[in-house]
């Protein structure tokens, strides 16, 4: 198995980075973002990058820190609407974009992960998504051809590991990184805690250290994505 390990995130991304290539990204929203891994790859100047992730990030968080840098060159995304820079780069045509529906994507990565080159779906029969699409019927019913997603990379954040790479992410984070991790021919994973092999339930691991090529851990930003308040009531 190896020393799973590494001391940061520029070290155990070496060797695994080249222009042009694809990175499957996890996260929710602002939950489950592999921060420090996108920061490494912002300072080993990687680009012409494809990411495949549910969001694009914010301004100045998240995969908004690649867009700001212009290494991020097509986005394979499902919601994409609180990044300013995103929006004018795509308007402006400096950016390409792949939508697909949240479920789309999130299936597309379990597939190639699960060794399933395509799969037929009807959400998106009718629309733009449907577009240049193979369309068969079944039961009377049109569906749409859906290629899996296989990933040169991987890009993930766990709440806790191991040191054989099982990995338990917290709540909300476990949407898009679990599909994101089974998909990439290498996975990287940041995490918050590394306990002493044994100390995780097996049936409390979301992820098997089989799919996690290695491990970082370190600090943390914890960000709200929309504050909502409201005013105090008079007693």
């Amino acid at each position: 198995m190896g020393n799973k390990i590494y001391k940061t995130a520029a070290e155990a991304l070496e060797g695994h980075l080249q222009d042009g290539m694809l990175i499957a990204a996890g996260g929710f929203g602002l939950c489950g973002i592999p921060e420090l891994l996108i920061a490494a790859i912002r300072d080993a100047g990687t680009k012409e990058l494809t990411v495949a992730s549910n969001n694009a990030g914010v301004d100045g968080f998240g995969l908004g820190v690649l867009l700001e840098t212009r290494q991020v060159k097509k986005m394979i995304s499902s919601y994409v609407g609180e990044n300013a820079e995103f929006m004018r780069q795509y308007l402006s045509g400096e950016l390409e974009l792949e939508f697909n529906p949240q479920g789309t994507l999130a299936e597309r990565m379990r597939a190639g992960g699960a060794g399933i080159p395509g799969f037929y779906t009807k959400t998106g029969v009718g629309t733009v998504i449907a577009e240049g699409k193979e369309h068969h019927d079944f039961d009377g019913q049109t569906y749409i051809l859906e290629r899996g997603i296989v990933a040169d990379l991987a890009i993930v954040k766990a709440w806790k590991a191991d040191p054989s790479g099982n990995l338990v992410f917290r709540k909300t984070a476990r949407n898009f990184n679990v599909p994101a991790a089974t998909c990439g021919r290498v996975c990287i994973a940041e995490v918050e805690e590394i306990v002493p092999l044994g100390a995780l339930d097996p049936d409390a691991i979301h992820l098997p250290g089989i799919y996690v090529t290695k491990i970082v851990q370190g600090p943390h930003e914890k960000r709200i994505e929309q504050r909502t308040t409201r005013k105090k009531e008079a007693v």
